[in-house]
């Protein structure tokens, strides 16, 4: 995150005397930057490693973090979404919590990351047996970087995996569920960066049943963002090897085919406006750090 960083006036003085000038006082030193930054953000689709959050709708964002200079961080960022309402819960936001340490090492080239976060889904209501599980995961996390690379791994560490079940009669946890994930974003010079990711999300005993397949899945996606001083622009497209068909063409056997019409929460899940979450998508998204 960029930091605000808050400069010093010049001070300068004058001497009362026309034969002689005074030197002006040298510039008083800059103040360090603050450890507290904070983010505020709009995208045409909130995608979460491969899946739209949103049902391909736009969203709103935001959040806040804390960096010690020893390397520890705290934060908390918070998004509009739709698809634990579009299923039988109910609640519009995310809210996730994390914390942790980084630092870099081998002249700089290389660093680390590791951690904990929470995703918090406010307004929920309560579990559906077979149906949606607790939507809250909490997940610890490990990155190792060299140079614009940086491999990652989150482990689930809560009973479910973002509300889903697991086993093939819907009644098992799916604590354990992973996520690796290779990132690239390169430097191209003049505010331009460049972005490359693939990751591979394994819900834990997530199988095929009841004519569904199982949640497991790779997605990939490109992209490009530009500093424009105000601010930061991105345009990237994701993807996923998702299976399955999800109407209008085809009946509904992939897993990820979510609608959002006709729901009842906590009774019944959606009867119509069905979409393919997984599928390909392109978002553009305006960050703005302060």
């Amino acid at each position: 995150m960029r930091k605000l960083v808050m400069s010093a006036a010049v001070a300068g003085a004058f001497a009362v005397s026309t034969a002689f000038a005074q030197t002006p006082a040298p510039a008083a030193p800059a103040a360090p930057a603050s450890p507290l930054s904070f983010n505020v953000g709009v995208t045409s689709n909130y995608v979460f490693r491969g899946i739209s959050q949103t049902h391909g709708k736009p969203a709103i964002q935001g959040g806040i973090d804390y960096a010690h200079a020893s390397g520890l961080y705290i934060g908390a960022w918070a998004s509009s979404i739709t698809w634990v309402k579009d299923w039988v819960g109910s609640g519009s936001v995310e809210v996730d919590v994390y914390g942790g340490y980084k630092n870099t090492f081998g002249g700089g080239d290389w660093n680390y990351d590791f951690g904990y976060i929470t995703y918090n889904y406010p307004g929920k209501g309560a579990a559906i047996a077979q149906t949606l599980a607790n939507p809250n995961t909490q997940e610890l996390y490990g990155a190792l970087g060299y140079k614009f690379l940086t491999a990652k791994y989150s482990h689930a560490t809560s009973s479910h995996f973002i509300g889903w079940f697991g086993g093939a009669g819907l009644n098992e946890k799916t604590r354990g569920s992973g996520y690796l994930e290779l990132n690239a974003n390169y430097d191209a010079g003049d505010g331009w960066t460049l972005i490359g990711h693939v990751g591979r999300q394994k819900v834990k005993r997530s199988v095929a049943t009841g004519g569904f397949t199982d949640a497991n899945y790779t997605d990939w996606k490109i992209g490009v963002s530009k500093d424009i001083g105000f601010g930061t622009i991105t345009a990237a497209y994701s993807d996923t090897n998702t299976s399955g068909s999800c109407p209008p063409v085809g009946v509904i056997n992939n897993a990820y085919c979510w609608g959002n019409s006709g729901v009842v929460p906590g009774v019944s899940g959606p009867t119509a406006g069905f979409k393919d979450v997984s599928k390909g998508a392109f978002a553009l998204t305006f960050l703005k750090t302060f």
